[in-house]
C-alpha cells in the first residue's frame, strides 16, 4: 500500500506540477505548481517511510486551505473543488496503511489530524452559508396599480402569455400559497409525437396551450394541431401538418397555436355558428401557416389557398429547412401577424426575417416590414423579393390594440459573428426591440439592446406589456427580458427608458474588417452577472479546475462583449442568455416581476474557411461548427465545460428571482434546481442550482409555477419571498411555460413535460393538469 500511495502522490504531482506551470506561464496562479512540486516530494517520503511526509503534507492541505479561503470565501462548491481531493488524500495518509510506519500518533500524525479537523469545520461553517442568495420580501402593496382589464375571461388563457400584454399572469386565487402544497395530477394526455433518431439535435418541447371554452389547444414539436377537454383531458380533434423531417432544420419545436374569433359575427354559441367563425392558427416548420376550424380541426377552405399561406412567398435563398415559425403569430385588429426563424451561421445567403400581416380570415396579404428594407410596408409584386439575411424575429410578439401597436423582439443578422457588410438599416434594428403600427406595419419606434450585435444576443423574449403605477401618474409599460440580463423598462409609447439606461465602455479588436462598438448599453434593473475571473474556474477536482483555468487564460477574455476571435473567445453571459424565449412573467397589480436567471459561458471561435475539416459534423444545432457557407469564416461554438462535460465556472447556475419594477431592484434571489437529472444515471437532488430554459407563470394568489429547470420537476414558489412551497416530478423535461385555467369551477395549471434536445432532457410528449383535490 505504502509503494501504490506514493506512485498516486507522485502521479498527482506530476500532473499538477506540469499543468500548474503551464498556467503561470499563461499568467495564471501557482498554486496548482506549488502545490504539485509538495506532493512529489511528499510522494518521496512516503516511499521512504519518512513520517515527516505527514507533517508536510499537513502543511500542503493548510496551504491549500488558506489559498481556498483566500480566493473564494466560505463558499461550498468551490472549496470542495479545491480541497475534496487534497482531504482524502489526507484522510487516507492518516492511517497507518499509507506509510507503512508504526502506529503510534506522533507530532506529525497529530498536526495532519488537526488541519483535517479543521478543513471539515470549515467546510460544515460553509455547508450553512449560501453566500449568492439575496433575502427580500416583494411588496404586496397594490395601492395605485391598475387592475388588469381586457376582454378575457379570469377562467381563460386565450394567448401564449394569457393576453396580448404577455404577462404570464392569471386573476385566478383558488390556488393559493397555503394550499398549493396539496395540488395532485388531474389528468394527463399524451400526444403520442416523440424526439425520434432522425430529428435534429434540437428537437424541443416548448407548447404552451391555450384555453378557450371548454377546450384546451396545443401543437406538438412536429406540428400535429390537438384540441382537448379543459376538464377531462380527453382529446376533441386533431390536425396532422405533415411537415416532415429535414435535417437542414436548426430547430423543431411549437411554442403554440393562436386563436381567433371573428367579431363581426354575432357572438352566439360557436356550434350555431357558420364555419370557421373561430379558428386556430398553426405555423408549421416547412414554413406554412394553417388556418383550423376550432371545433372540428379542418382547415379553413377561405384562408389563403384552401386553408394555408405560403411563407416561403417572395422569400430570397429559398433553401429547405432555412426558414420556419417557432412561435405562435399574433392575432390583433382582424390581422394573423408572423415572423420566422433563420438559420443561424449554416450560410451567408440566407431567407429573409421579415414580419407579416395577413386578413385572419381571407390569408390575404395586408402588410410586409422587412427590418433590411424597413420604409416600405406594402405587399411586394410576384417577381419580388425581401431583403436576404435581414434581422428576424423567432419569438413572440405582443401588443397593444389601443395603441395601435404590435411588439416585436428581433434577432440578430446571419452570420450572427460577423459583422463586416451589414446594411445601415440592419445595424438600426439588429438585437432590438420594435414597434410597428399594427394597420401599416410602419416602424413607430424602435430600442436597441446591443449595437453591432457579435454574439448572437437576439432579444429572445416576448415583450411584457404592463401599467406601471409612477410619481408622474401611470405609465404603460414595456418590459423587455435580454440575454445579456438586461430587463429594460421602457414606455410603450414611445420606446423612452422608463427605469434609467447607461451606455457603458466595451472591448474593442474585432477580427481585421470588422469592428465594435465603443459602448454598449445596460439597464439600472439587470442580472447581469460579474466579469468571471481565473478565481471562478470550477471542476470535480483539482485537476479539472486547473485544465478550465488553463482554457480561461486561453481564450480572449475582456468581460461582456469581448469580440469573437480566431483564437477562442469566452461569451458570458452565454448564447443560452440569462433570459431566453421564457421571458418573465409580470404581475400587474403588484408591479413585481419573477424570473429565472441562468448562467452558462459559452465560447466561440472564429473559423477560417480554408481550414474547415471536410470530416468534421456541421450545422447540427447551435453548438458545434456552423460553417457560414459562403462566407470567409465559420463559427464554432458550444459551452465552456471541462474536460468531465462539467461547467467550468463555478455553481450556481440557476436561479429564481423577485424584482420591484416599480423600484428597478432585485428584492430576492435563490438558486433553483437540482442536479438529480444532470448526469447519465440518477444524482442526489443536491440543490446546486442549475441552468434551465422556459418560462414562469404567475397567479393573483402570489404563487409562480416553473419547471423550466434541468432536473424533471414542475415547482410552486411564493412570489413575496422566492421560497419554495411545491414541487412534483414530471416525466420528462418541463422545458415549456406553464399555463392556468378554470373548469368546472376548479383551477388548472398544465405543464407540457416533453423535454429539450440541447440541453439534454429527457424527451415525453405528456400534457400534465394538475389541480387541488374535491372536497
Amino acid at each position: 500500500m505504502r509503494i501504490a500511495t506514493a506512485l498516486l502522490f507522485a502521479l498527482l504531482g506530476l500532473a499538477l506540477t506540469g499543468g500548474g506551470l503551464w498556467l503561470v506561464a499563461l499568467g495564471g496562479s501557482w498554486f496548482y505548481a506549488a502545490l504539485g512540486l509538495g506532493l512529489f516530494v511528499c510522494a518521496v517520503l512516503v516511499a521512504l517511510r519518512n513520517p515527516m511526509a505527514r507533517l508536510l503534507y499537513a502543511a500542503l492541505l493548510a496551504g491549500t486551505l488558506a489559498w481556498a479561503l483566500w480566493e473564494v470565501g466560505l463558499d461550498w462548491w468551490p472549496l470542495g473543488a479545491r480541497g475534496g481531493l487534497v482531504v482524502l488524500l489526507g484522510v487516507w495518509l492518516l492511517t497507518p496503511w499509507a506509510l507503512g510506519a508504526p502506529r503510534r500518533w506522533d507530532g506529525n500524525r497529530l498536526a495532519l489530524a488537526a488541519i483535517l479537523v479543521a478543513c471539515l469545520g470549515v467546510a460544515g461553517v460553509a455547508l450553512l452559508r449560501d453566500p449568492h442568495a439575496i433575502e427580500g420580501r416583494l411588496q404586496a402593496d397594490a395601492s395605485g396599480a391598475t387592475p388588469p382589464t381586457g376582454d378575457v375571461p379570469a377562467g381563460e388563457w386565450r394567448e401564449y402569455g394569457r393576453t396580448l400584454a404577455g404577462q404570464r399572469y392569471t386573476p385566478l386565487a383558488q390556488v393559493t400559497p397555503e394550499n398549493v402544497g396539496e395540488m395532485e395530477v388531474a389528468w394527463t394526455y399524451r400526444t403520442g409525437d416523440i424526439r425520434g433518431p432522425e430529428d435534429v439535435a434540437e428537437t424541443t418541447y416548448q407548447v404552451t396551450p391555450l384555453k378557450i371554452g371548454s377546450l384546451l389547444y396545443l401543437c406538438t414539436p412536429h406540428h400535429v394541431a390537438i384540441a382537448l377537454d379543459a376538464e377531462t383531458g380527453e382529446e376533441r380533434w386533431r390536425f396532422n401538418s405533415k411537415d416532415g423531417l429535414d435535417p437542414h432544420r436548426q430547430h423543431q419545436t411549437c411554442r403554440g397555436v393562436s386563436y381567433y374569433r371573428d367579431a363581426r359575427v354575432v357572438e352566439t354559441d360557436l356550434a350555431d355558428s357558420p364555419t370557421c367563425t373561430a379558428r386556430v392558427f398553426l405555423p408549421t416548420s416547412d414554413a406554412r401557416l394553417i388556418a383550423l376550424d376550432a371545433l372540428t380541426g379542418e382547415t379553413c377552405a377561405g384562408f389563403g389557398d384552401n386553408g394555408t399561406v405560403n411563407l416561403w412567398a417572395n422569400m430570397p435563398n429559398q433553401k429547405s429547412g432555412f426558414y420556419y415559425s417557432t412561435s405562435p403569430p399574433t392575432v390583433t385588429n382582424n390581422l394573423v401577424i408572423i415572423g420566422g426563424s433563420v438559420n443561424d451561421n449554416y450560410a451567408v445567403e440566407s431567407p429573409s426575417g421579415v414580419i407579416r400581416a395577413y386578413d385572419a380570415m381571407t390569408g390575404e396579404l395586408i402588410w410586409a416590414w422587412d427590418s433590411g428594407n424597413p420604409d416600405r410596408t406594402t405587399p411586394l409584386g410576384p417577381d419580388e423579393t425581401y431583403t436576404a439575411n435581414s434581422p428576424n424575429s423567432w419569438s413572440v410578439f405582443s401588443a397593444d390594440p389601443s395603441l395601435g401597436l404590435v411588439y416585436i423582439p428581433l434577432g440578430n443578422a446571419t452570420p450572427d459573428q460577423l459583422g463586416m457588410n451589414r446594411s445601415p438599416a440592419v445595424e438600426r434594428f439588429s438585437s432590438s426591440v420594435v414597434a410597428l403600427d399594427i394597420a401599416s406595419g410602419a416602424v413607430r419606434w424602435v430600442f436597441q439592446t446591443v449595437h453591432h450585435d457579435l454574439w448572437d444576443m437576439d432579444v429572445p423574449a416576448q415583450p411584457v406589456l404592463v401599467d406601471l403605477a409612477t410619481d408622474a401618474g401611470t405609465i404603460p409599460a414595456l418590459v423587455q427580458a435580454t440575454k445579456q440580463g438586461d430587463i429594460y423598462v421602457l414606455d410603450r409609447r414611445s420606446g423612452d427608458p422608463i427605469l434609467p439606461v447607461r451606455g457603458i465602455p466595451a472591448p474593442g479588436g474585432a477580427i481585421e474588417g470588422d469592428w465594435t462598438a465603443p459602448t454598449q448599453p445596460v439597464s439600472a434593473l439587470s442580472f447581469s452577472p460579474a466579469p468571471l475571473r481565473e478565481a471562478d474556474m470550477w471542476g470535480a477536482s483539482l485537476l479539472d479546475q486547473l485544465v478550465c483555468r488553463i482554457k480561461f487564460r486561453q481564450l480572449r477574455y475582456e468581460g461582456r462583449y469581448t469580440p469573437p476571435s480566431l483564437e477562442g473567445t469566452l461569451v458570458y453571459p452565454g448564447n443560452f442568455g440569462t433570459f431566453n424565449w421564457g421571458s418573465v412573467a409580470v404581475d400587474p397589480v403588484r408591479q413585481v416581476m419573477f424570473g429565472m436567471p441562468t448562467y452558462l459561458a459559452f465560447t466561440s471561435q472564429l473559423v477560417p474557411s480554408d481550414q474547415i475539416d471536410a470530416d468534421e459534423q456541421v450545422n447540427a444545432g447551435e453548438a458545434g461548427l456552423n460553417v457560414n457557407a459562403g462566407g470567409e469564416y465559420g463559427v464554432r461554438m458550444g459551452p465552456f465545460v471541462s474536460p468531465l462535460g462539467l461547467p467550468c465556472q463555478a455553481p450556481p447556475w440557476g436561479y429564481v428571482a423577485g424584482a420591484d419594477l416599480r423600484t428597478g431592484k432585485k428584492v430576492w434571489m435563490h438558486k433553483n434546481g437540482t442536479i438529480r437529472d444532470a448526469g447519465p444515471v440518477p444524482l442526489p437532488p443536491i440543490p446546486m442550482g442549475v441552468p434551465g430554459i422556459g418560462g414562469p407563470m404567475l397567479t393573483a394568489s402570489g404563487v409562480a409555477f416553473l419547471a423550466a429547470s434541468i432536473d424533471d420537476y414542475i415547482r410552486a414558489y411564493d412570489v413575496a419571498t422566492g421560497a419554495q412551497l411545491w414541487e412534483l416530478r414530471l416525466p420528462a423535461g418541463g422545458q415549456a411555460t406553464p399555463m392556468s385555467y378554470e373548469a368546472g369551477g376548479r383551477q388548472f395549471v398544465v405543464q407540457v413535460a416533453g423535454g429539450h434536445g440541447s440541453i439534454g432532457t429527457k424527451a415525453g410528449d405528456y400534457i400534465i393538469a394538475y389541480t387541488l383535490p374535491q372536497r
